[in-house]
């Protein structure tokens, strides 16, 4: 009811009598009745026009649209003049006081974006005043998303777009990430005032209706659902009678078991504004999302075929999130159908403590060889690092001395599990086989290996020899027989029984006992009944780290807590830092890092600059640790308590953050280890401590522990444990390790394993920038993520060359890059004098090239002041304290933002893995691809390398991984900008503008037809 002729009368009917009875009605139905607000449009002719005389202006349409009020002629409400509006507002909050009095329970205003948002604050706020449940729905399909983010300061909903999503965009999880937070978003199966959706599938209309009530039920917070769409009504919701409806009723289609479906489904996710999702999978069929609200998380399946059902993997898909169904999720999910998971935090695998591995050197005394498995890091000595999620890839050679068949079987476990799971692998070529299987959980795995000869399979390989030779096969069949026999003892009851079945069988003739000993059936039950006397290998175990998603994929943010404040002259503190949060968040950061937040020493203490010359206000660098206050598990005092600490902590975890904290071992001079325990340092022969040096830097303000003093091992090392194990326990799960390279292997080996065998999402990230193998070793012994010499690659060989590299075993099997643009020691060369376009091309190369990259704040509004000669930061913030203007003008913090969008929304920027350099036949482009397994769908980027000048150059578009001919078609995303269009050929021509944006990013979708 729009009410625009009269708001006291409906068809001749008193309105008040109207909804008094239709919210009785709804109420004793355990139903809300809302009704349509329409506050900007009168009848000209109405009471309602004339009740209000000189609030109104001539209405005028520049297009029909049929989702406005129709009318014969309509005046429009005159908002813009001060005194008509001193006398609409108080009308309608009277006017939505008396209807509240009624029984209605909301309203949806039409038209909301023809009227101000404070007008409608005004108008609502009385309602609200009486009952503060009182709700309010803008009706504003189309409008931009930054209107409808903006009326989520006055109303408790918006419309949803699904109504036009197509079930394969991230556009639609984008659009709802970024209106949640402000308020909630109803979807429509379809537009309610346009023509009703026409069926997108001529194979059942039907079930396309289905498959659009699921899409708006359960990708948003509420649903309407227009009347008749339950029953394929065809005529328009708004042109619609009594008889259309009952005509529609008695039809072929009834939706209404799978309206109660989804209207239980949307039941079981939390309510109200704050929600986020995130695409797992659109694919051409399923589709599946997480979605999240505080702590509960719900999984959504959505099968957009029309035809077929589909069997998806909760399991798989939930792993990688650390989750899992809270019942079991097995399911077939029919066509065209929705369901909500509930999930719950998966168990991680408790791990034992490290243990030396076995000898696996008596492999070369067994006949039976197996070679050359993989993926193994040194021979096992140390884990391969995978992601949970993720199915490893085990390849082997396996041979053996003579013309036996061979066969073989995977084998692999948790680290708290005692039964092996197993797959039979398949031979491929050249003795080489494989197989694979799936890490479902957090923590330590291992795999291995077995082989055995045989027995049935040779026979079965000379038995067709012989035959098609046309030899006599009596000593044959006898030999069959007695194999058949033997095997019955080891055989399962299922198995014996068909074993049996075919022995009784033999001895008709040799031509029919050849074909039944050659039976498939009886083929697989002795493949399952195999004694397998001589098998191999299965004490060769390799072990695997399945660590959580942010090992592989995470984006960092750095800041120093001291200097978030608006004055050099007050000290930052972590409630400050709580401020930061949202901004933080919002650029689409997963880990906020600090440096060290320890208390700082005097003694040496540096200055501005690094000054030896300090003023009594200079604060010092954090990485000077240790004073009276506490050591490295104290709290710097004017940083805050470690009440304050936690509360952080918690708050971060809130807004989807995680908290990093730099783990560096290092002292002050006035560190209380130095006096309570002097055993663990290497005290000069004159009594003073060297303190330490990375030439031609100096540090002076700090010394060193020693690791093998006479005191160190093992109370020191202990000691350490204990300071992370403390961070660990107040909901610390991420450290970066301050230049571990100087520090033993042995060491973090111990410590790392240590910490894991409790909670194996613990991450550590090496700060390492030093040789190659030491970086690989670091990352052998137990460091998750690593820095990376990106700082300093920057032409096209050199990064083609090093991203080659660690694409490749044994870098991909241990190290996983971590792309910093900058740090506070290292203000890189390139940015120094290349502006703007420079910052924005590091950034593209780190956001795109690696799963892991990370900024240091400064960057964002792209600083760059250095002290001459050096990639050092003039005025560093290791030394002062640097307030920010966060909004300063030129800032990158849009193309942040969307890099981190687009990582978030396509799996195949999730990691430094999978990449492909394409040409781009100029030098100062780089071009590149990247697609994760198992997607039909190939993310290309170029960068234009030179920040001064413009560059074009041809490009080789790689239709043939898409098993497409050169003059092929492909469909084609710009992920920045948004633009669709198809690349027609393998060779394009593309231009790259620094002044503009230097890089571009597109989506290659894989045509149906395309071989995959």
């Amino acid at each position: 009811m729009f009410l625009t002729h009269d708001v006291a009368s409906v068809d001749g009917q008193d309105a008040a009598t109207l909804i008094r009875d239709l919210a009785d009605a709804c109420r004793n139905a355990g139903l809300q009745l809302w009704i349509d607000l329409a506050v900007g449009r009168a009848d000209a002719g109405g009471p309602l026009a004339a009740q209000l005389p000189g609030c109104w202006i001539e209405h005028r349409r520049d297009a029909l649209d049929p989702r406005e009020i129709l009318s014969t002629k309509e005046v429009a409400a005159a908002f813009g003049d001060g005194e008509a509006c001193r006398r609409l507002i108080p009308f309608w909050q009277d006017q939505l006081l008396e209807w509240q009095d009624l029984g209605i329970s909301g309203v949806r205003c039409h038209a909301a974006q023809a009227v101000s948002l404070e007008i409608w604050r005004q108008i609502l706020a009385p309602a609200r005043q009486a009952d503060p449940r009182f709700q309010a729905w803008a009706w504003m399909p189309g409008a931009p998303r930054q209107e409808r983010i903006a009326a989520g300061g006055v109303f408790d909903f918006v419309p949803s777009s699904v109504a036009w999503w197509g079930g394969r965009e991230p556009w639609l999880i984008e659009e709802y990430n970024a209106v949640a937070p402000s308020a909630g978003l109803i979807g429509c199966p379809e537009d309610p005032f346009s023509a009703r959706r026409p069926a997108m599938s001529a194979v059942s209309p039907t079930r396309n209706r289905q498959r659009a009530l699921m899409d708006a039920a359960l990708l948003a917070d509420g649903w309407l659902m227009p009347m008749g769409y339950e029953f394929g009504m065809e005529v328009p919701f708004l042109h619609a009678e009594a008889e259309d409806f009952g005509e529609a009723s008695r039809g072929g289609t009834d939706l209404q078991e799978a309206v109660i479906e989804a209207n239980r489904a949307l039941a079981s996710i939390p309510a109200g504004p704050g929600g986020s999702m995130r695409a797992l999978e659109l694919g051409q069929d399923l589709d599946i999302i997480l979605r999240s609200h505080a702590s509960a998380r719900q999984l959504v399946l959505l099968n957009q075929d029309l035809v077929s059902a589909v069997a998806p993997d909760v399991a798989l898909a939930t792993a990688r999130l650390g989750v899992e169904p809270v019942e079991d999720a097995s399911l077939e999910l029919p066509p065209a159908e929705g369901r909500v998971i509930s999930l719950k935090d998966r168990l991680a695998v408790t791990a034992a403590a490290p243990a030396t591995l076995d000898d696996s050197g008596r492999l070369e005394s067994q006949r039976i060889a197996i070679e050359a498995v993989s993926p193994v890091v040194d021979d096992g000595r140390f884990p391969v690092k995978r992601s949970v999620g993720d199915l490893v890839e085990v390849t082997a050679d396996i041979f053996s001395d003579g013309h036996e068949v061979l066969a073989a079987e995977l084998l692999w476990q948790a680290g708290d599990e005692t039964a092996w799971s197993r797959a039979p692998m398949r031979f491929v070529v050249n003795d080489r086989w494989h197989g694979h299987f799936p890490l479902l959980r957090m923590g330590r795995h291992r795999f291995a290996v077995e082989a055995w000869w045989s027995e049935f399979g040779t026979f079965r390989r000379d038995l067709v020899k012989k035959r098609d030779a046309g030899l006599d096969i009596a000593l044959e069949v006898r030999e069959g027989r007695l194999i058949l026999e033997t095997f019955i003892g080891t055989a399962a009851p299922e198995d014996r029984a068909v074993i049996e079945d075919h022995l009784r069988r033999l001895g008709a003739s040799q031509s029919e006992d050849a074909s039944v000993l050659l039976a498939e059936p009886l083929d697989a039950a002795m493949t399952r009944a195999d004694p397998k006397p001589h098998a191999t290998g299965a004490d060769m175990t390799f072990p695997v780290e399945a660590d959580r998603e942010a090992a592989a994929f995470s984006s960092w943010y750095e800041l120093f807590p001291r200097s978030i404040t608006d004055t050099p002259a007050r000290h930052g503190t972590f409630r400050d830092v709580i401020g930061r949060l949202p901004a933080v968040k919002a650029m689409g950061f997963d880990v906020l890092y600090f440096p060290p937040i320890h208390p700082i020493g005097k003694t040496n203490r540096k200055g501005r600059n690094n000054t030896l010359t300090p003023s009594s206000t200079d604060p010092g660098s954090p990485y000077a640790i240790g004073s009276g206050d506490g050591g490295h598990d104290a709290i710097h005092p004017e940083l805050g308590s470690r009440e304050d600490f936690r509360a952080l902590v918690r708050q971060a975890a809130d807004h989807g953050l995680e908290i990093a904290l730099d783990f560096a071992i290092q002292c002050s001079p006035d560190h209380p280890w130095l006096t309570q325990h002097p055993g663990w340092f290497q005290w000069r022969p004159d009594g003073s401590m060297r303190y330490a040096e990375n030439p031609p830097k100096k540090y002076q303000d700090i010394v060193n522990v020693d690791f093998y003093a006479g005191d160190a091992v093992p109370e020191l090392w202990v000691a350490l444990r204990d300071v992370v194990q403390g961070w660990v326990d107040e909901g610390v799960r991420i450290f970066r390790v301050d230049n571990p390279h100087t520090k033993p292997f042995p060491f973090w080996e111990w410590l790392i394993a240590d910490i894991r065998s409790r909670d194996p999402g613990v991450l550590f990230l090496a700060e390492a920038f030093t040789r190659p193998k030491v970086m690989y070793r670091l990352g052998k012994v137990g460091f998750s993520q690593s820095y990376t010499y990106f700082t300093w690659r920057n032409t096209k060989a050199e990064l083609t060359a090093y991203l080659t590299e660690l694409n490749q075993a044994p870098a991909s099997d241990v190290f996983r890059p971590h792309f910093f643009v900058n740090t506070p020691d290292i203000n890189p060369a390139f940015l120094h004098q290349s502006g703007r376009p420079g910052f924005l091309i590091r950034a593209a190369l780190a956001a795109t090239l690696s799963g892991l990259w990370g900024v240091y704040s400064g960057f964002e509004l792209c600083e760059s002041a250095a002290i001459p000669g050096k990639e050092e930061y003039l005025d560093s913030e290791k030394y002062e304290i640097r307030p920010r203007d966060w909004q300063a003008p030129g800032n990158i913090i849009a193309e942040i933002t969307r890099l981190n969008l687009i990582r978030r929304s396509h799996r195949a920027l999730q990691s430094h893995l999978g990449l492909t350099f394409y040409n781009a036949f100029n030098d100062n482009i780089l071009y590149f691809g990247k697609r994760a397994p198992g997607r039909g769908e190939i993310i290309l980027v170029a960068v234009n390398l030179d920040p001064f000048n413009a560059h074009s150059a041809a490009v080789e578009v790689p239709l043939w991984e898409f098993g497409l001919a050169d003059d092929a078609a492909v469909e084609v995303e710009d992920l920045m900008r948004g633009h669709r269009f198809s690349w027609h050929g393998k060779t394009q021509t593309i231009h790259l503008d620094p002044s503009d944006t230097p890089f571009s990013i597109w989506r290659l979708s894989a045509p149906e037809s395309a071989s995959l």
